[in-house]
C-alpha cells in the first residue's frame, strides 16, 4: 500500500533574512516540491539559503488546478511544501484549499512555525493581546469599508488590520469616521525590516503623522486597533457611531443598530440619536 507524503506549511521571514529558522530551510532543502506564491519571489529566498529544491507556483489564480496536482503528488508519497512571499501561509495569503484538500484526503499537514506580521505587531503594539480579532485586509471600496468598520465598532477585543499603502490614508479616515479618533492603534510597518516604524498614537493623530511623511505611505502596513473599552450606556459614549449610522438609516433604525453591536440600551441611543439628528438640522 502506497504510503502518502505530506504537507507542511512553512512561515518564511516578512523582512530580515536571519528570521529563517534552521527548522524552515531543512525542510525547504528536504522534500520534493515547493509550492510558492510568486515563484521568482520565493527564488531569492531559496538562493540566500541555498536551496535547490523544484518550486511550483500556487497562488489564488490557479489554485483551482494545482490543487488536484498536489495532491495527487502528495498521494505518491512526495513530500511539499507551501510558502507565501512572506510570512505564514494562510494568514491573508493562498494555500486553505490545498490545506483543507489534504485533510479531505487523509494527508498530514504539519505547520513549521516563525514569522507572522499579526503576531509581531500585536506583541508590540501595547494594547491588550488576551483577546485579539484579525480582520485582514478590508474592502478596497470606503462604502464597504466603512460597513465594515462599522460591525467592528463594538468589539471589546483588540482589532488587527493589514493594509496597502495606496489606501492607507483613506482606510485612516474611514476608521476616524466609524471608530472615533481618540480610538488608540499602534502603526506597525515594514516589520523587522531596515526602515521599520512602530507608532502608538490615536487615530486622529496616526491621520496627521502618515500625511505629513510620505515614508510612511510606503511598504508593508499593519494597524494595530484598541477595542471599545467597555460595554456601556454612557449618554455620548456611542456618538461617533451613531452619526455614522444615521448617514445611511432613520433615527429608529440607527439607534438599533448600535444598541445590537454595542450592548447599549437601545431607549438611550434612540434620544440620543435624535438630539444628533437634530443637532445636525
Amino acid at each position: 500500500m502506497q504510503t502518502t507524503g505530506k504537507l507542511f506549511v512553512v512561515a518564511t521571514p516578512i523582512g530580515n533574512l536571519s528570521d529563517m529558522t534552521p527548522h524552515a530551510i531543512d525542510c525547504l532543502k528536504t522534500v520534493d516540491i515547493i509550492a510558492c506564491e510568486d515563484t521568482r519571489t520565493s527564488a531569492k529566498l531559496l538562493n540566500h539559503f541555498s536551496i535547490p529544491t523544484k518550486t511550483i507556483a500556487y497562488h489564488d489564480h490557479n489554485a483551482d488546478s494545482q490543487t488536484a496536482k498536489l495532491i495527487e503528488i502528495l498521494q505518491t508519497g512526495k513530500n511539499i511544501a507551501l510558502i507565501s512571499d512572506a510570512g505564514t501561509p494562510l494568514v491573508s495569503d493562498p494555500g486553505f484549499r490545498l490545506v483543507k484538500a489534504c485533510h479531505d484526503a487523509n494527508i498530514s499537514v504539519s505547520p513549521v512555525v516563525g514569522a507572522s506580521a499579526v503576531i509581531g505587531a500585536l506583541s508590540v503594539a501595547g494594547l491588550p493581546s488576551d483577546q485579539f480579532y484579525f480582520v485582514g485586509f478590508l474592502p478596497a471600496k470606503s462604502h464597504a469599508r466603512k460597513e465594515t468598520l462599522t460591525n467592528l465598532a463594538g468589539i471589546q477585543a483588540t482589532l488587527i488590520f493589514y493594509e496597502a499603502p495606496h489606501r492607507i490614508l483613506d482606510c485612516i479616515e474611514d476608521m476616524i469616521t466609524t471608530l472615533g479618533g481618540e480610538r488608540k492603534v499602534t502603526f506597525c510597518r515594514e516589520i523587522s525590516k531596515t526602515f521599520e516604524t512602530i507608532y502608538p498614537t490615536t487615530l486622529n493623530a496616526l491621520k496627521d503623522f502618515v500625511n505629513n511623511d510620505n515614508n510612511q505611505q510606503k511598504g508593508e502596513m499593519v494597524l494595530v486597533v484598541a477595542g471599545i473599552s467597555k460595554k456601556n450606556d454612557d449618554e455620548t459614549a456611542h456618538d461617533e457611531l451613531l452619526k455614522r449610522v444615521l448617514q445611511d438609516l432613520s433615527v429608529k433604525k440607527a439607534s438599533q443598530l448600535v444598541a445590537d453591536i454595542t450592548g447599549a440600551k437601545k431607549n438611550a441611543l434612540y434620544q440620543r440619536a435624535l438630539a444628533l439628528s437634530a443637532s445636525d438640522e
